[in-house]
């Protein structure tokens, strides 16, 4: 499914690639997710520092919007490593190779893995992770972002009843963790390293440390879908 990589790449730090082959992307949406196509068109004729800083401010500060499925899942609990395992395993049966740096649950990632796979496998491998696309979808449209469009269209794809208004109550009682104050207050309770974690080597990936340490653990499952949404 093409329009599933389309939405990875928009989903992702913008990118001057992206940019310099906007004709193609906005085709691509207009033939195969009409719906979708005004969102990307505009998303595109903006300049590309101006969408970088915005998706900064909205992905990379506070963990409520990240784009890790599993830290919605698991948080930081053991259950995330086994998790991770699996998920990697998957990527290598479908030939999906990932740079040392990054993480299976990454979702442009995911997306990725999943455009690779026949329509029906690409909307159960959706319909799995409906509630995080859901709940991601609602807290980008209570902080009035349009990015909740490439979620709402993700749960269109996977024909699941949930869409970012399903979470509505629940978003609008969360603590925002994206405030200079929220942000603070982890700083404080970080320990400070004077070493860097060789994080970026490939013998020493965060992912071998979650091999490592959580092998023994059982797989997670996913939150059923409940047409009520996430509680």
């Amino acid at each position: 499914m093409p329009i599933l990589k389309l939405i990875a790449l928009l989903m992702e730090y913008p990118d001057a690639t992206l940019w310099e082959s906007r004709d193609e992307a906005q085709a691509l949406a207009t033939q195969e997710m009409p719906a979708l196509a005004p969102w990307v068109n505009d998303y595109l004729s903006a300049p590309l520092l101006d969408r970088q800083e915005a998706w900064c401010d909205l992905f990379e500060r506070g963990s409520a919007m990240s784009l890790l499925l599993f830290e919605h899942v698991h948080g930081e609990s053991r259950d995330r490593g086994q998790a991770m395992v699996d998920l990697m395993a998957q990527y290598e049966q479908a030939g999906l190779q990932l740079d040392c740096r990054e993480l299976p649950d990454y979702l442009p990632l995911y997306l990725e893995f999943l455009s690779m796979q026949t329509p029906e496998e690409a909307r159960e491998g959706l319909h799995n992770v409906a509630p995080i696309l859901a709940l991601l979808g609602g807290r980008l449209k209570e902080r009035q972002s349009e990015y909740y469009q490439l979620f709402d269209a993700l749960l269109r794809i996977a024909n699941s009843p949930l869409r970012s208004d399903s979470v509505t109550p629940q978003v609008k009682t969360e603590v925002r963790d994206d405030t200079r104050q929220a942000l603070d207050a982890v700083w404080e309770e970080e320990q400070v390293k004077f070493i860097e974690d060789n994080a970026t080597a490939c013998d020493s990936s965060q992912l071998q440390s979650y091999q490592k340490r959580f092998s023994q653990d059982v797989a997670p499952q996913y939150v059923d879908v409940r047409a009520g949404g996430p509680k």
